[in-house]
């Protein structure tokens, strides 16, 4: 065991020892890690290299030898099952386990010792991460940037929901702002002076996400602590479970006991716990096609949406665009200590052209990108939005031609007749833009000078854009 490496192990034992779902560290003799396999490397979020060949008190911030577990059971020959350990990894970060270790032993000589670990760092950090309380329920209605009359229409309905305590539905496409909404309603109701908790249902697998909403008690399971919810720890304010329909089915049914009885039961308890919890959730598709695709049960749709909200996507409310952007600009001009004034006026249009497939918060990021290629006093041009951006401006604009903007008064051509005309067109448009700089089109198209070269002699776009 002494001379053993890593590199000595069969490869399909390594196979075995990454494939399982707990931590295995092995120490020879010397307390030198030979085996360090892939579940204990992602608990102590420690790369192998980092480990392997290594001393246990060059790796791990241990003041003593007698800390670690692993080097206890090789000096003295411990059993220890079941033991909660709490250390921290050389880059200072805390990782708490429940292990099992003991030593190996060759011709009664301890020759090694074996640690086998399950995790549970994850789950009482996430446990505290995910209690809000009133302080970080920041937003209120007030701070919901908009005028259109689409939007508007939806924060009278979602201010009517604060003077109840039902439950709310909220729905929309991704980066619609659903968590805006749901802050505001919680900040507007009269819970406001108790925890707003939030948590992603799609953030955490099953096992995971059950004991953190319902808790435990200790003995549940192996390593299982007693613990309280979220439901227990929002008592009197409002839990907000986000992406309600990636929850698996078994887990709606708890969800729409909890919502009937307003009762709990912690994993592996006997007994129910009373709640006086107001459930706000979401969902980034249309209700009625995640009932259809078995993603959300119907009798827990009916339940949680006493109160239903659709929160519009931004192609469908276009005139707020100026205010988002105003909104956006002077964020991060505080952010990055700037004093950009607005965006130009060509840039404004492509912005009111475009769909937002990614909404506000596709709008928000755009901003974010400018506001880092630009000097201090400047407006935002189309030449400071990130290339990613310009292509994608591109590729939109090419996708909105069509035979009429082409030839409006011409029969419909071939189609290589069309797109040969299209991408004329679009190249033509784009050298305008850039004033005859071959560069600076070619990057804005995405292709090389070379390539933007052979189709200018193609179209014979050079003398064109001469003469204009």
């Amino acid at each position: 065991m002494k001379n053993i490496s890593l590199p000595q192990i069969h490869p399909l034992y390594n196979q075995i020892l990454d494939a399982v779902d707990v931590g295995i560290h092995v120490v020879n003799e010397e307390g030198i890690s030979v085996i360090y396999n892939k579940k204990m490397s992602e608990i102590e979020d420690m790369d192998k290299t980092e480990v392997i060949n290594k001393k246990i008190m060059e790796v791990f911030l241990f003041q003593r030898e007698e800390e670690s577990r692993l080097l206890l059971s090789l000096r003295n020959g411990d059993v220890l099952k079941n033991a909660k350990q709490t250390y921290f990894n050389l880059k200072g970060q805390k990782i708490t386990t429940i292990n099992d270790t003991f030593p190996l032993t060759h011709d009664n000589k301890i020759v090694g010792a074996v640690e086998v670990a399950r995790d549970i760092t994850k789950l009482e950090r996430l446990t505290k991460e995910n209690i809000r309380n009133k302080n970080e329920a920041n937003y209120t209605f007030e701070q919901i940037i908009g005028n259109s009359a689409l939007l508007n229409d939806v924060k009278q309905s979602a201010q009517k929901a604060t003077r109840t305590s039902s439950s709310v539905l909220i729905y929309g496409e991704t980066g619609t702002g659903k968590e805006l909404f749901a802050q505001s309603i919680h900040n507007a109701s009269n819970r406001s002076a108790k925890p707003l908790i939030s948590q992603n249902c799609a953030a955490l697998p099953e096992t995971l996400i059950e004991s953190i909403l319902f808790g435990t008690v200790k003995g549940a399971f192996t390593g299982a602590i007693e613990h309280a919810g979220l439901f227990e720890q929002a008592c009197g304010g409002s839990i907000m479970l986000d992406e309600i329909n990636s929850l698996s089915a078994p887990l709606q049914a708890k969800l729409l006991r909890v919502i009937q009885e307003k009762m709990i039961r912690r994993i592996g308890d006997s007994k129910d716990r009373k709640i006086d919890v107001r459930i706000i959730a979401t969902l980034n598709e249309e209700p009625i096609v995640a009932i259809k695709q078995n993603k959300l049960r119907e009798d827990l749709y009916y339940r949680l949406s006493v109160v239903s909200i659709e929160v519009p996507p931004l192609r469908k409310r276009k005139e707020d665009i100026p205010l988002l952007v105003e909104h956006f600009i002077n964020k991060y001009n505080k952010q990055f200590q700037l004093n950009v004034p607005f965006v130009c006026e060509n840039v404004m249009d492509m912005f009111k052209n475009y769909d937002w497939p990614g909404n506000v918060r596709e709008l928000e990021h755009m901003i974010e990108g400018a506001m880092n290629l630009i000097h201090y006093d400047e407006k935002i041009e189309y030449s400071h939005l990130p290339l990613h951006v310009r292509n994608k401006f591109s590729r939109y604009d090419i996708q909105q031609l069509t035979p009429t903007t082409l030839y409006p008064n011409d029969p419909p051509k071939s189609l290589q007749s069309f797109m040969e005309e299209g991408e004329k067109l679009y190249i033509k448009r784009t050298l305008d833009y850039f004033n005859g700089n071959i560069t600076q089109a070619a990057n804005s198209l995405g292709i090389s000078r070379q390539s933007l070269q052979y189709r200018l002699k193609k179209y014979q776009l050079k003398e064109i854009h001469k003469k204009s």
